[in-house]
């Protein structure tokens, strides 16, 4: 694995970690499965320095942020943006958990950041997408959505919350077959678990499983790093347009190549934000 100079970069693995099948069982049960403590918290610390120049420069031009909901943004960004992105592709972790859910020709599709500001409102319960035929027919998730936070996150920064459990409920009645109706709330609400995870830390989860981000009563930001990753013939890279340089593929690991199938150009062309979910653009839900 490669690391930056002078960089701390991934924790290594240890015997105690849960196996391959455990891991797959988890994400199936809970629809979430998280690794404590994947990276150092110098590491996440110049993952939020990365998030905040990209943030800036994506600010400064027409459609470079995306609203999630008042205070609320997220931007995609270029593997290049990152300094940590081989280590994050790379961890053992990562490559377990893609290989046991979505096979061993699984391909990195998006990678992005979320940030909720002060005054960022509850979202409403959602899913981030309609759930797709092999998982309505079959039960299949053929996608993960990985969560690097840059910060500690603290009760009143406005956690994750997410119901586990849900990634495979009948999304058929949802608005847009992504938003719970509010008369069913109260069973979101009953099953809610809030996330706080400090930095170094991963998690996985299916973008299916019910979630939503909270009210941030603090005076501070909570970016949290988004990497999406897709089964073959999954179809979500078209709703993005990641693309690295020829000068950086040529420097990139054969087994992050093998898994990276976005463009290779000459010059990157800052990414117009077009990765929409409706309905978080209102207000407290």
């Amino acid at each position: 694995m490669t690391t930056t100079a002078g960089t701390p970069g991934p924790t290594t693995a240890t015997t105690a970690d849960p196996s391959t099948e455990e891991l797959v069982a988890t994400i199936y049960r809970d629809g979430i499965v998280a690794r404590k403590g994947a990276f150092s918290p110098e590491w996440a610390d110049r993952l939020r320095e990365d998030i905040e120049t990209a943030f800036e420069e994506a600010r400064s031009r027409p459609d470079g942020a995306v609203g999630r909901g008042p205070n609320r943004y997220y931007v995609e960004i270029h593997p290049e943006q990152m300094r940590g992105f081989v280590d994050l592709v790379d961890h053992p972790w990562v490559r377990q958990v893609c290989t046991g859910v979505l096979g061993e020709d699984y391909e990195i599709v998006e990678l992005g950041f979320d940030v909720p500001f002060a005054g960022a409102v509850n979202q409403p319960w959602h899913r981030d997408f309609p759930a797709p035929e092999e998982t309505k027919r079959d039960r299949r998730l053929t996608s993960l959505a990985f969560n690097l936070t840059a910060v500690d996150t603290e009760e009143d920064m406005g956690p994750f919350e997410v119901a586990p459990g849900t990634q495979f409920d009948d999304g058929s009645q949802f608005e847009h077959e992504m938003f719970p109706d509010k008369s069913v709330y109260g069973r979101y609400e009953e099953l809610a678990v809030r996330k706080y995870p400090q930095r170094g830390d991963v998690s996985a989860r299916s973008a299916l499983t019910i979630h939503r981000g909270t009210r941030n009563l603090s005076q501070k930001s909570r970016p949290v790093l988004v990497l999406g990753v897709d089964a073959p013939g999954a179809g979500n890279a078209e709703h993005h347009d990641m693309a690295v340089t020829k000068q950086y593929w040529e420097r990139l690991p054969e087994r992050v190549k093998a898994h990276l199938h976005c463009p290779v150009v000459d010059e990157l062309t800052p990414i117009t934000q077009k990765h929409t979910i409706e309905g978080l653009v209102m207000g407290e839900a």
